[in-house]
């Protein structure tokens, strides 16, 4: 039986961007009206999935009371180095996402490209924040999300090493339910909402958006 196709959606920050974020990052923040737009456009979509990068403190003060009100899961992938900084998630906000029934998941150690490091830092990035967050979370950590969408077939091996159940990327389009390797569809502060209703819809599969993510996979 063909999988069912589903759409990942990724989130970064919620509210008015610190200054300390860069003009690249602003389009992915959110005003908190707009968030909420967003979610009440998805939430009757059973085949979308929420996700949120970059562990930004919005998370819990923003994202977590919406998603709690409205009955709906995320995975929040954090990056290891930047837990207990001021703007970002601390132990105990992991605890209470993971209380809360939300998945936390890897986002490397220090936000970087993981196809530009050799062994050594790719074993930081990787396995040692991983560690580090299920130590802060208190919880397994099964799931990543490679920062900026950058992979290769060396980055996805130690992935698999590190015990990943699924590994989300940036590829645009939708995914299968079950395979081990996910698209996600970033919303930015640009996207109108007839554009995010239409990506929610989305279940089809492009041949060409097929191919790119294959010559990732084996580069």
């Amino acid at each position: 039986m063909r999988s069912r196709t589903i759409i990942n959606l990724t989130f970064h920050g919620v509210g008015d961007a610190p200054e300390s974020i860069g003009n690249d990052e602003r389009d992915v923040w959110l005003s908190t009206d707009r968030f909420i737009e967003v979610l009440d456009v998805i939430k009757p979509v059973t085949w979308v999935r929420a996700t949120f990068d970059d562990g930004n403190k919005s998370d819990i003060e923003t994202a977590l009371p919406a998603l709690i009100s409205r009955g709906m899961r995320a995975s929040f992938f954090v990056c290891a180095g930047r837990i207990g900084r001021s703007g970002y998630l601390d132990a105990a906000d992991l605890r209470t996402l993971v209380k809360h029934g939300m998945r936390v998941g890897l986002h490397g150690m220090d936000h970087v490209s993981w196809r530009s490091l050799d062994k050594s830092r790719l074993d930081r990035e990787i396995h040692d924040a991983q560690r580090m967050i299920a130590s802060a979370c208190g919880a397994p950590v099964r799931e990543a999300a490679c920062p900026f969408g950058a992979y290769d077939r060396r980055v996805l091996a130690f992935l698999r090493v590190g015990g990943m159940e699924r590994v989300f990327t940036s590829d645009r389009g939708p995914a299968r339910q079950g395979a081990w390797l996910q698209a996600r569809n970033t919303i930015r502060r640009s996207d109108d909402t007839d554009a995010i209703t239409l990506t929610a819809r989305d279940r089809g599969f492009s041949i060409v958006r097929t191919a790119r993510r294959l010559a990732k996979r084996w580069r």
